[in-house]
């Protein structure tokens, strides 16, 4: 077998595959061991002359700063939380400056669903495959390669690799990539592994969280009228929301996502809940998104009041629809990267590296945290596709070929860092677009809720 993915490799995926990672606030109940997942990825890192600088979770502290999802700060109440969820940080070569450093982020965790892990000459299957243990596993590959072929690598041009807790589950990399970054494991050049198809972006988009909560009284389906029927309710909201919120005129998705109120057929469940998710490419665009919900909901209560006033069995749940819903923000306020600097354009095309199209929508990574970091680049880059390769669904797959174009493109990408190194000293132009400031820390915004 041809290319720079070795028989360890493929035996160091399989065993990062069988491992299980999932993020405990998938709140799936299945496994997680990530700290032994780092440590296989430290050992085999290790024959590649990198050395282990960092491995520990976050401190409790981290949770403390502007932005962090609600859901993370409840979890975090038990204390094995933070604990069992360790980043690692790995380095070749000595500590150089940041202008001399590229740093490359993974993240092991995974998304729940266990997948049966197989490899049949050609291609990876099992959670985690492209999402992203493969990748993890072809950077490795990539940078022995550019190492093997380049003294200055490990000389004079630094290398971090971030193999983070913590990306998956809505954590949004506030105990993972963010307290790494914050400590000053960082770069000139950034590199975020996450599948795009082997094209640079110097994008990516944030999120904020609402979940609609209905907490009214139930009944005995013999006597439906005597409760709020939270079904009816949220189900009226979700086409309500989705039709009003469809974002025909702004970058960012929509997301009407999980509704939930019961089970059973014999009874009016009167509390439930419903998740929607508002993507966003700027901050303002963000805060746009945020009061188009508030309003929106609004409307929809108004609505089914007058829709479901005159009826027998829904008539209470009209009537006192605004009092028994309330909107929570699980997360908001988060920053979205944007844009990039000419001279991470100039040296991803040295090394033959295609660009994102600028038509074409991002999407959301731990590259968020790189915003707004002064005399750095940040690029999300990676093998195959969310959508074709199956993240975050059944049958989760890695091809070895794409793995084998990842390493490659690695391997390309530190040797022309090392070549513009050596030419000349990094620019730190700003970017073109205009620098946005973290809502969640303006004068008047509290963190996330």
């Amino acid at each position: 077998m041809t290319g720079l993915i070795s028989a360890q490799d493929r035996e160091l995926l399989l065993r990062l595959l069988r491992t299980p990672t999932v993020n405990p606030l998938e709140r799936s109940g299945e496994p997680s061991d990530i700290a032994r997942a780092q440590r296989f990825y430290a050992e085999s890192a290790r024959e590649s002359g990198l050395r282990v600088v960092h491995h520990a979770a976050a401190p409790s502290s981290a949770l403390d700063a502007p932005g962090v999802p609600r859901t993370v700060r409840e979890a975090a109440a038990d204390e094995n939380f933070l604990a069992g969820q360790p980043n690692l940080v790995l380095r070749l070569g000595p500590q150089l400056p940041r202008e001399s450093t590229v740093m490359f982020n993974v993240h092991l965790d995974t998304v729940a669903g266990l997948e049966p892990v197989c490899f049949d000459g050609e291609r990876f299957t099992g959670r985690g495959s492209i999402d992203a243990k493969g990748p993890a596993v072809a950077l490795l590959a990539g940078i022995r390669e550019a190492a093997r072929t380049e003294p200055a690598i490990g000389r004079d041009l630094g290398v971090l690799v971030q193999a983070v807790a913590g990306e998956e589950g809505g954590a949004m990399g506030s105990f993972g990539t963010r307290p790494l970054v914050d400590a000053g494991f960082l770069g000139r050049l950034n590199v975020f592994c996450e599948p795009t198809g082997m094209r640079y972006l110097t994008r990516s988009t944030a999120s904020a969280t609402a979940l609609l909560s209905v907490d009214g009284a139930g009944a005995i389906d013999d006597r439906p009228d005597a409760g709020h029927n939270a079904t009816v309710l949220l189900g009226f909201l979700a086409q309500h929301l989705a039709k009003e919120l469809d974002p025909q005129e702004r970058p960012g998705r929509l997301c009407v996502a999980g509704l939930h109120t019961g089970e059973l057929h014999n009874r009016v469940y009167g509390s439930g809940g419903l998740l929607l998710n508002l993507s966003y490419e700027s901050s303002d665009e963000g805060a746009a998104a945020e009061r188009d919900l508030e309003n929106s909901l609004h409307r929809g209560l108004s609505e089914f009041t007058r829709t479901f006033g005159g009826t027998r069995e829904f008539a209470r749940t009209a009537a006192e629809a605004a009092s028994i819903i309330e909107l929570r923000w699980l997360k908001r306020g988060l920053p979205a990267l944007r844009g990039g600097h000419s001279w991470t354009d100039e040296l991803l095309e040295r090394a033959g590296v295609p660009a994102w199209p600028a038509e074409e929508p991002a999407f959301t990574c731990d590259a968020i945290w790189m915003a707004e970091r002064p005399g750095t680049g940040t690029v999300v880059l990676g093998p195959g596709s969310l959508e074709t390769n199956n993240a975050h669904a059944e049958g989760e797959y890695a091809e070895l070929a794409q793995l084998q174009d990842f390493a490659a493109t690695v391997a390309a990408l530190l040797k022309s860092a090392a070549g513009t190194a050596a030419e000349r000293p990094l620019r730190t132009e700003a970017p073109a677009q205009r620098t946005e400031r973290h809502p969640a820390t303006d004068a008047g915004k509290g963190t996330a809720r």
